[in-house]
Parts: structure tokens; sequence; C-alpha cells
């Protein structure tokens, strides 16, 4: 049995969409719009952490390492980004250049899960990605337009939406997770319990 970190990955995406639709609805480009900031870069540096060590590690059988790893890298850096940019008070262009990447990466992965028939639930996953690729792809002309409130409530609103699709994937991964590992022993433990009890 190998183990992943996928959970922890996802509801760390969940909690981080949800602070950067409250900051997008509520304080974009006012003066109280840095108290966002450090769950910003909380979810940011865990999803830079994990993301990072999925892809140089490959915990994940085949292409799931560069479905979740590299995009959790991504994610995690286009947070940590938006985090600084705000606390520093510079200008977000730069970031939502960046997102506008990454949005369009995020659309082709989403069709490749759907086509290759990928993850236990492959239309959810598949449509997570899309969407969340639509977001990023919309970054630029959001940007643009934050000061008009009806885009940014779509805005919010987008990012709501990929909070609750990548959070029902999230928390039936923890539902589906706890039975088969609750018997898991460590390499060394079970090494130990070879060596007490031989055959």
């Amino acid at each position: 049995m190998f183990i992943d970190y996928l959970t922890l990955m996802l509801i760390n995406m969940v909690a981080g969409l949800v602070l950067l639709a409250a900051w997008i609805f509520l304080d974009v480009g006012t003066p109280g719009e840095r108290r966002w900031v450090p769950g910003m870069l909380m979810a940011g540096f865990l999803a830079l952490a994990t993301g990072l060590h999925m892809i140089f590690t490959w915990p994940l059988v085949g292409s799931y390492n560069i479905l979740y790893g590299e995009m959790s890298v991504f994610y995690g850096i286009l947070l940590v980004g938006v985090g600084f940019t705000v606390m520093m008070g510079l200008d977000l262009l730069p970031v939502a250049i960046y997102a506008e990447f990454v949005g369009l990466a995020a659309v082709l992965i989403g069709i490749q899960v759907l086509k290759l028939d990928l993850t236990q639930h492959p239309t959810i996953s598949g449509v997570g990605f899309i969407w969340m690729g639509l977001v990023g792809l919309g970054a630029v002309p959001m940007l643009r337009m934050r000061s008009v409130p009806a885009f940014r409530i779509f805005g919010a609103a987008g990012l709501l939406i990929a909070a609750v699709i990548w959070g029902v994937t999230g928390y039936m991964a923890y539902w589906g997770h706890v039975k088969p590992f609750a018997k898991w022993k460590p390499v060394h433990m079970q090494y130990e319990m070879q060596m007490n009890n031989p055959q």
C-alpha cells in the first residue's frame, strides 16, 4: 500500500479558494485587504511544499503526480504571489498574467482526465480542473474590472464553485482513505512483526 497526502492537498486548496473568494468579494482594493494575507500564505506554502515533494518523489502511480503535484505547485505559488503582492501593496497584474498560463494548463489536464477516465471520479475531477482553469483564464479581465461589484461577485462565485467541486472530492477522499489505512503499519513495524513471529 502506498501512502499519499492528496486529502491534505485537496482540503488545503479548498481553504485557499474560499479565502481568495472572500478577499475578492469583501476587500479587494481596500485598505482592509491585508487581513487575508496570512491565510493566503498558509494555504500557498502548504500547496507549494506538498506539490514540490510530489513532483520530486512521485509517490502516486502514473500521471497522477503530474495532475496533482504540478498543479499544486502552480496553485501554491499563485497564492503566495497574491499574498505577498497584497501585503506589499504592489500591482497584481504580473500574478494575473501568470495565472493565465496556469489556467490553460488546468483546462488541458481536465480534458485529459475526462478523456482518459482518470481518478476514481473522473467527471468531477475533470470538471474541477477545467473550472479552475477557466477561473485562472479570467484572472486578467477580473483584475481589470475589480472595481465593478458585479465582476467581483462573478469572480468570488467562480472560486466558490471550484471550492465546492474540490471540497466534495477532498471530503469523499477523507471518508474513503480512513478504512483502508486503519491497519497500515510502517515498514519498520512490519519487519519487527515478521522477526517476532517467524513462520
